[in-house]
């Protein structure tokens, strides 16, 4: 299906932050930067993130059952590059990364500006992607500084 070329540049104008998806599964953890995570719920506490069916991050989300939200700041932009420009089917985007685990064992970047460490809950099909509906754990900000804001013109320079 083509989608028409006003939709697309309306949908354009939604304002999303930078988030880096984290996720364990075994031994191998992997991450990508997104964009489309959002509050679901107050009680129980249930972020949403949608991952595109083609992801490795996908895969392994669906496979572990768990993820964590890393939220980057303004300053983050190199973070995000980083996760969201190659595949970690070839690449160990981990390579020389420190970072923590909590409840879950998802990686959570150390200079993120706050995480949020998710148990997956249920998941539902949404196209080309799929939103993974998850219950946070735990979760802590590190930081206080502004959340990066997706801009595709600025954040592809």
């Amino acid at each position: 299906m083509t989608i028409k070329h006003e939709i697309a540049l309306a949908q354009g104008h939604i304002v999303h932050g930078v988030y880096v998806i984290s996720t364990r599964l075994g031994e191998k953890v992997n991450a990508m930067t997104a964009a489309w995570v959002g509050r679901a719920s107050f009680e129980p506490p249930l972020i949403t993130v949608a991952i595109g069916k083609t992801r490795y991050t996908y895969d392994m989300v669906k496979g572990s059952g768990v993820f964590a939200v890393n939220v980057l700041g303004a300053d983050n932009i190199a973070t995000g590059k980083r996760f969201g420009l190659k595949s970690g089917r070839k690449t160990d985007k981990f390579a020389g990364v420190e970072y923590d685990t909590k409840t879950t064992g998802s990686p959570i970047l150390r200079d993120c500006i706050a995480w949020m460490d998710c148990k997956v809950v249920s998941h539902h099909d949404a196209g080309d992607h799929t939103l993974f509906i998850g219950t946070v754990m735990d979760a802590g900000v590190l930081r206080e500084a502004p959340t990066l804001v997706y801009d595709k013109e600025s954040f592809y320079k």
